[in-house]
């Protein structure tokens, strides 16, 4: 273990898997084990805002998953189904019993396989802002679907910054961080960063993004039958607003209402006045994940009643 040090900073450890090693971030050292599973551009440090919220019952453990942070250098296969059994190998070699698995946005897709294909290893599934496959016209190309969706995220794969002032900056445009960069959403960032010529670049891997993002939307029978066998217990928890802070949110209510008709387990609520970035960065947000992986202070949530957020429901 390679311990950083100071408040909320965890401690690194590798995994073994098929082609290498998983670098995981490990938090807490409770007996019982949360996973945390990041988004399609993202890395382990994006779960560091939910480890603020540990008691001392569980610990947090979150892979950069292949292709992103310090495992970005691990070769494919990509994909979903690659993705949960590096997560399985997490669980078996780190965890203790079945784990509460927290996807978040692509995470959640992973976490539903990884519940499907693993079901021993798997307590209950919380799905923040993902999960769910969104509705897609037919004949869209993946790749124009992938660009419009993710915007910014995308477009700074590949490129060289000068400096890491110089790659905050370019995220404090985002409109999803209109408020500011916090000290969370800044040490999140600059992990991301490795030194090249000319400056810096994103650790995550452009082909990696893509073949996940293409399968996700090409094969969307993987996560429909995924979710279908599903009989653990599964919490989605989804932010108001989009990716950029747009008024739709990334998972349409038609969408929530059909699979909480589906999947009679499933409970659903909306953290107000966040969006897709806010939701796992943010106070109100990393509270009410918190809350419902670690269970406790139940009667705390500030989730948006039904009447207030059509599909929602109290969690």
């Amino acid at each position: 273990m390679t311990d950083l040090g100071g408040d909320g900073r965890p401690e690194f450890i590798d995994v073994d898997v098929p082609g290498g090693q998983l670098r995981t971030a490990v938090w807490g050292e409770g007996a019982q084990a949360v996973i945390g599973i990041h988004g399609v551009t993202a890395s382990s440090l994006s779960l560091a805002p939910l480890a603020r919220h540990l008691d001392g019952s569980r610990r947090l453990l979150a892979p950069d998953l292949r292709g992103r942070g310090a495992s970005g250098r691990l070769p494919g296969p990509f994909g979903m189904e690659a993705h949960a059994r590096d997560c399985a190998e997490v669980i078996d070699a780190l965890g203790s019993g079945p784990a509460v698995v927290v996807g978040e946005s692509m995470g959640g897709y992973v976490a539903v396989v990884l519940a499907a294909r693993f079901p021993e290893r798997v307590e209950r599934l919380v799905l923040v802002d993902g999960g769910l496959p969104p509705p897609l016209p037919p004949g869209l190309d993946p790749g124009a679907v992938l660009e419009a969706v993710l915007g910014p995220a995308l477009a700074r794969l590949g490129a060289v910054f000068g400096s890491e002032a110089e790659y905050l900056d370019f995220w404090r445009a985002h409109p999803s961080f209109s408020e500011g960069l916090s000290d969370d959403i800044e040490a999140y960032l600059l992990y991301d960063l490795e030194p090249v010529a000319g400056g810096f670049r994103s650790r995550v891997s452009e082909a990696a993004v893509r073949e996940d993002s293409a399968q996700t939307l090409q094969d969307p029978e993987l996560i429909t039958d995924s979710l279908r066998s599903l009989r653990c217990p599964i919490t989605l928890i989804r932010a108001e607003r989009g990716l950029l802070n747009q008024p739709e949110p990334l998972l349409p209510v038609a969408v929530v209402d059909q699979w909480r008709s589906a999947l009679p387990q499933l409970v659903d609520g909306v953290v107000p006045d966040t969006n897709h970035y806010t939701l796992m960065f943010g106070a109100r947000g990393a509270a009410e994940i918190a809350r419902v992986a670690f269970g406790a202070d139940q009667e705390s949530s500030s989730l948006a009643a039904p009447s207030a957020q059509p599909g929602g429901q109290h969690v």
